[in-house]
């Protein structure tokens, strides 16, 4: 049980996707877990059209909430977060979107909500890092947001810009694949400016450059698989374009050396001999800065946030306390 006021019983709230959730399933689990730990009755707050659950959160922390289900996609999930950063109120998750970004990170099983809710109620608190980003817009405006798992810009934010939505509702993380393909065929490499760790400002061209906290993409694509969520740190790839079979460099790398090599002894020691890092470059970084000529889609755990001429940010380690399952096996 959390704690709570002396004399009081604890409360939950649930920020949910009124479109993504079984709604009478998921209160009667809930109400079942709740009673059965002791704790009183949950509050129930739908997210908006134009929120995707910030204003809901905010209300529920305002309530009293002393732990917070994020039940939908990981917009949801970061929303949530970006609220509950630093509050000490943990944040369970009720995976229900298309990747389930952070679900898949952190060894939960997809698809069981009795699990999901059982980790809420009678799971651990588990601190882990969030990244911290400021987007300046064409119109040298700034936003800071959160993110739990990968930010980016480049292909893969055109590719989360382009996606047809009737697509995805009908392929799931598959859609991506489609825009990606059509994305990776039209378009030319992006020029950008960085600097990590307060280094010297250089260029680089590359097919995208994402941020990120979490290692592991739908599909069982290892995409960075040195990322630990609770290290202190954000790790940096960049995917280099070296000509007309530059992708099938990066797939070769990200499939077979992240997917299959990785997992044994001996095939660690393959890739130490090999050594290819032309293709895909890898660094760690607890502060970054990024900026292109021209304004670029850029995208945060999978949403796409518009264009941005300009991304700077950090790493807040240990700021959200999330709730787990001794059983679960993280990839970080």
């Amino acid at each position: 049980m959390l704690n709570s006021r002396v004399g009081t019983q604890p409360a939950a709230a649930v920020v949910y996707h009124p479109l993504k959730t079984d709604l009478a399933r998921l209160r009667s689990v809930v109400g079942r877990f709740q009673s059965a730990n002791g704790w009183s009755p949950t509050r129930w707050y739908p997210t908006a059209e134009a929120d995707s659950g910030t204003g809901a959160a905010k209300q529920a922390v305002s309530d009293g909430a002393n732990m917070v289900l994020a039940a939908g996609g990981d917009g949801t999930v970061r929303a949530v977060a970006e609220v509950l950063r630093g509050s000490g109120i943990p944040l369970a998750v009720v995976p229900l979107g298309t990747g389930n970004l952070l679900a898949r990170n952190i060894g939960m099983p997809l698809g069981d909500i009795e699990v999901a809710v059982r980790a809420a109620f009678q799971g651990a608190n588990r601190p882990i890092d969030l990244g911290v980003i400021t987007i300046t817009r064409e119109d040298e405006s700034e936003n800071e947001h959160v993110f739990l798992v990968l930010a980016g810009m480049g292909l893969d934010a055109r590719t989360i810009s382009t996606t047809s939505s009737s697509l995805k509702k009908r392929l799931g993380w598959l859609a991506y694949v489609d825009a990606g393909v059509r994305t990776m065929l039209k378009d030319s490499p992006l020029e950008i400016q960085y600097s990590f760790d307060g280094s010297p400002a250089q260029s680089l061209s590359v097919y995208t450059v994402m941020i990120g906290n979490c290692g592991l993409m739908p599909g069982g694509v290892l995409l960075i698989p040195d990322a630990k969520f609770d290290d202190g740190y954000l790790d940096v790839v960049a995917l280099n374009p070296l000509g007309a079979f530059s992708w099938l460099r990066i797939w070769r790398k990200i499939g077979w050396e992240n997917g299959v090599l990785r997992k044994s002894k001996a095939g660690r020691q393959i890739i130490d001999l090999v050594n290819d890092t032309r293709s895909i470059t890898y660094l760690r970084s607890k502060r970054f800065a990024l900026s292109v000529h021209h304004p670029e889609p850029i995208q945060l755990d999978g949403d796409d946030f518009g264009l941005a001429l300009a991304a700077s940010g950090r790493v807040d380690p240990g700021s959200l306390l999330l709730r787990m399952l001794p059983e679960w096996k993280s990839v970080g």
